[in-house]
């Protein structure tokens, strides 16, 4: 396992999504401020979709005005197709995400593009920055543990994206457990076999904790020798295109247990915690965060 496992907070994207609050521009913005401070250095911080789909993720723009460029912090902008990589662009993202779901069935109902389609928009774009320049491109391939439409995914699909991706001169490469089924051991053989199929690429994992295993296949991911995991702050979160879909592994969860093992983030835990009970308050609902509800051990001295 890795000394240090770099964390990519995606609380302000994929945690407020599909939220049934849709915060404001303003509170959206102070969110990141206190992820930041809490020492978050990577962070999904928009999306560039449509905001009639995904009303909560509405204001991209505004949101990354509000945010001056500053020396080693990354705000990432999740793009689906060649308008949001223009979006992205135009406001000043410091890198963008392209995401292809690894089945038909997810990736009609989720981007109304089948796989085939979704790959040309990411090699179009992957094209678009290598001629006109950008920020950084990373690759999440969602759902490439199982699909909610058509069930389990083959492992060669997913190699076969992660292939193309590397070919695309893509350098980040995640593999997103959109609707939490994965286990530790699928985990480490697909984790070998993208490894394989692209090995220049940096590997990232993104796991939902649907039926309570996001923690394991975070560790067994880090035990595979990948040092980028997201999280999301207070555990909230989930897919709008994934029915029942529930929060990301939470960031709290996930410090708290590579801190034991001494596993360097260079997260601030308590004030993760504080930031983790602040959203939810703002979203009107209990945190799904272990630690935030228990707290950390050992406690301080009274």
């Amino acid at each position: 396992m890795k000394s240090r496992i770099d964390i990519v907070e995606v609380g302000a994207r994929d945690g407020l999504q599909n939220e049934a609050t849709a915060l404001s521009v303003d509170d959206r913005v102070d969110f990141i401020a206190r992820l930041e401070a809490c020492g978050v250095r990577r962070l999904e911080a928009v999306s560039f979709v449509n905001p009639k789909r995904v009303p909560q993720m509405a204001g991209a723009e505004e949101i990354m005005a509000a945010l001056p460029h500053v020396d080693g912090r990354s705000r990432i902008g999740l793009v689906l197709n060649e308008r949001g990589w223009d979006r992205a662009v135009a406001a000043g993202v410091d890198e963008a995400n392209v995401v292809v779901c690894a089945s038909d069935g997810f990736g009609i109902r989720n981007q109304g593009a089948s796989v085939t389609e979704q790959l040309a928009a990411m090699h179009a774009i992957a094209g678009k920055r290598a001629a006109e320049g950008g920020p950084p491109l990373s690759l999440t391939i969602s759902v490439a543990f199982g699909c909610p439409f058509d069930g389990e995914v083959p492992q060669e699909q997913v190699v076969a994206i992660a292939r193309e991706a590397a070919a695309a001169g893509i350098g980040e490469i995640a593999l997103g457990d959109t609707i939490g089924v994965a286990d530790p051991w699928t985990v480490r053989r697909r984790v070998e076999a993208v490894r394989k199929a692209a090995t220049d690429a940096r590997l990232r994992l993104h796991f939902h904790n649907t039926r309570n295993t996001g923690l394991a296949n975070a560790y067994a991911g880090a035990e595979a020798g990948v040092h980028v995991l997201d999280a999301s702050c207070g555990g909230i979160g989930g897919c709008p295109f994934a029915p029942d879909a529930t929060g990301n592994i939470a960031t709290e969860d996930l410090v708290y247990m590579l801190n034991r093992a001494g596993v360097e983030t260079g997260l601030d835990l308590d004030r993760l915690i504080e930031t983790g009970r602040w959203i939810s308050d703002k979203l009107g609902k209990a945190p799904p965060s272990a630690l935030t509800r228990a707290g950390v051990f050992p406690k301080a001295p009274l």
